[in-house]
């Protein structure tokens, strides 16, 4: 089956593609550069997703993409979300309907519902918020419902899958931005510290995107659904971080700030950073506070239901994998 992962490049889109092609499918990625890590056999598309052209072009003879591309983080310029999340979203719709394409597999995100308060345990019904604090999870919230609506149209079948903060070995952001930030005495706990949140290993982001694609098919209940990813086993954020500095031989996470502290805090570097045009990010904004602070874990009985997810590797198992690889890192 020719299958094209759009984001190729990425943490989740590199290892979904590897497994696709384990799997003995004919895998194309798409990306902005060229990817040498990925396998030889593994088709590179040089392509950026704001080219409506080249995106329909990327789908001619595919038979599904997995549309993992995305532009993420807490700041940027609010066009480039739009441009990149929505249209480019739009783009490979487009492209799925111009080339007969039959399945559309799109990573979301749980901050797509995100209302700045504690969730805990929160299924699929949960409606999007009225307001958001980030570009990021409005543009994919927007994405998201335009794939979801797509379903069904010109024999496309879409699903929407939202893994929650992606770990593991190869993970170029989560876990290196946290350390980094330890190791120069920047990390400061937000909140109480008791807070539970959802992680899922790469594996079984992977394992629950090839689930839910081989259950995509007309008449299941699949067919555009939304569905949340995790481990299955919600970790108290601060104790799961402190835990991986200690394995590092990092000093704990000692320092503290309320959360209406923070998000005032937040509230003012937003404000400095657009009156004064600043390069980089705020140290803090609002939607990082909220997610330092707060309780979101998800209710995944849907996804374990309709496509038999369940994690194929555990969150002890992951840890030791993670650590052994972050052991072997040069420094530097």
């Amino acid at each position: 089956m020719n299958v094209l992962v759009t984001g190729g490049g990425g943490f989740l889109g590199g290892a979904l593609a590897r497994r696709l092609l384990e799997l003995g499918h004919h895998v194309s990625v798409l990306g902005r550069r060229r990817y040498p890590d990925l396998p030889d056999s593994i088709i590179p598309i040089q392509a950026d997703l704001r080219d409506s052209q080249a995106i329909a072009e990327a789908c001619r003879g595919q038979d599904t993409v997995f549309h993992a591309g995305a532009i993420a983080g807490i700041w940027g310029k609010r066009n480039d979300f739009h441009q990149i999340n929505v249209a480019g979203t739009r783009h490979v719709i487009d492209g799925c309907h111009e080339h007969g394409v039959r399945k559309l597999v799109f990573t979301s995100s749980p901050s797509v519902i995100f209302n700045q308060s504690d969730m805990e345990q929160v299924d699929e019904t949960v409606p999007y918020p009225s307001r958001y604090l980030s570009d990021y999870p409005e543009t994919k919230a927007l994405a998201e419902q335009a794939v979801l609506a797509a379903n069904g149209r010109q024999g496309l079948l879409t699903v929407a899958l939202r893994p929650h903060l992606i770990w593991g070995p190869g993970d170029p952001h989560l876990v290196p931005r946290i350390i980094e930030r330890a190791r120069k005495g920047q990390l400061v706990r937000v909140g109480e510290g008791d807070n539970r949140v959802d992680i899922i290993y790469i594996d079984n982001a992977v394992e629950g995107h090839i689930l839910a694609w081989q259950a995509l098919e007309e008449g299941s209940p699949v067919a555009g659904r939304c569905y949340f990813l995790s481990d299955g086993e919600p970790v108290v954020l601060w104790n799961w971080i402190n835990h991986l500095l200690d394995s590092m031989g990092i000093p704990p996470v000692t320092r503290s700030i309320s959360y209406g502290m923070a998000k005032k805090l937040g509230w003012i570097l937003e404000g400095v950073y657009r009156v004064f045009g600043l390069p980089g990010e705020p140290r803090m904004t609002r939607f990082l506070a909220a997610q330092l602070a707060t309780s979101h874990n998800f209710d995944i009985n849907r996804a374990r239901k309709d496509f038999n997810y369940k994690a194929v590797i555990s969150p002890e198992e992951g840890m030791k994998h993670l650590l052994k690889s972050l052991q072997a890192r040069p420094e530097g």
